[in-house]
């Protein structure tokens, strides 16, 4: 499961059928989740038996949109950030299970720009085919 699902039981801010939890998020993106959703630096690396792996700023910006919030990010290692959720005093990472049994660090995260994510027009693009795959995965 990913980090917060425990203690994370926030009231869904925009509905969307059947999705009322990050949890009920987090189980219908693991039908939604693929390779042509992941970053594509990472892509060659995804495989359905690690399916959160390069889907974190599309996903956090699509759990902003329903639970408000902020999305968060840490600094990688390799030079990247991870994206992670904060809403309603509540902190979740849907895609933490990418790491393994790496615990993750998560202070000294800095607030996530949509704007600046979404300038790139692939990761915009996956953005929306990761929301389409939901949206028809809901009805």
């Amino acid at each position: 499961m990913f980090y917060g699902f425990d203690r994370t039981f926030l009231p869904v801010q925009t509905p969307l059928a059947g999705i009322t939890t990050p949890q009920t998020l987090y189980a219908a993106l693991l039908k939604c989740w693929r390779a042509d959703t992941c970053a594509p630096r990472m892509r060659d690396r995804w495989s359905p038996e690690n399916p959160t792996l390069g889907q974190c700023s599309i996903t956090a910006f699509l759990a902003q949109d329903l639970f408000g919030g902020r999305v968060w990010g840490i600094p990688l290692n390799e030079g990247g950030v991870h994206c992670f959720n904060e809403a309603c005093g509540g902190v979740f990472d849907l895609t933490s299970e990418q790491f393994g049994d790496v615990i993750l660090d998560y202070s000294g995260a800095s607030i996530q720009h949509r704007e600046d994510h979404f300038a790139k027009r692939e990761k915009y693009g996956r953005y929306l085919l990761l929301k389409q795959r939901l949206l028809e995965q809901m009805k």
